[in-house]
């Protein structure tokens, strides 16, 4: 059974030959009562705040989940970002490489081309020297007849050379 302060107040003893002083029990209860009452009070007050701090803990308890499973997503997402950026950088160092690739076979092409017009140009240069100089030969045996024919005043007994019409032009190739 619980007492309250007013239990305590309002208790009646027995009255023995012999008993204690009333006065002094009734002064004692009053003391007891006023105790208890005060320890009520407390004990009322510090359930309250139990209370509180239950609500506060369970609130508490709530937001670390909340922020761990903020973290949680937070380094997922941030896990996931790096993958996505490693990748994308691998992409993009595989098109620079593939567009390398493609621009050193154009300049190999290029030079490649480049070589072989080179080489063109020496076999013409090499053909048109030899066109020039039979050319020049050419002329040097026709001054020769010529001043020849003027000296003796003699016509030659060969034709001279390209003197007919139908004969190859100077330049070209036998």
């Amino acid at each position: 059974m619980k007492l309250t302060p007013l239990d305590i107040q309002k208790h009646a003893f027995t009255q023995r030959m012999r008993g204690v002083d009333p006065v002094e029990v009734e002064a004692f209860l009053q003391m007891v009562s006023e105790d208890y009452e005060a320890l009520m009070r407390e004990r009322d007050q510090l359930a309250e705040r139990v209370s509180h701090l239950d609500e506060r803990v369970i609130e508490l308890s709530r937001n670390e989940k909340t922020l761990q499973d903020t973290l949680v997503t937070a380094q997922t997402m941030s896990d996931d970002l790096k993958k996505t950026a490693v990748r994308e950088a691998e992409l993009r160092v595989g098109e620079a490489e593939v567009q390398a690739e493609k621009v050193l076979a154009a300049s190999h092409r290029r030079a490649a081309r480049i070589s072989e017009d080179i080489r063109e140009m020496k076999a013409l240069r090499s053909r048109l020297a030899a066109a020039l100089r039979q050319t020049l030969e050419t002329h040097l045996a026709l001054v020769e007849t010529l001043t020849t024919v003027n000296e003796t005043g003699k016509e030659p007994d060969e034709p001279l050379p390209y003197a007919n019409p139908t004969s190859a032009p100077i330049g070209s190739e036998r």
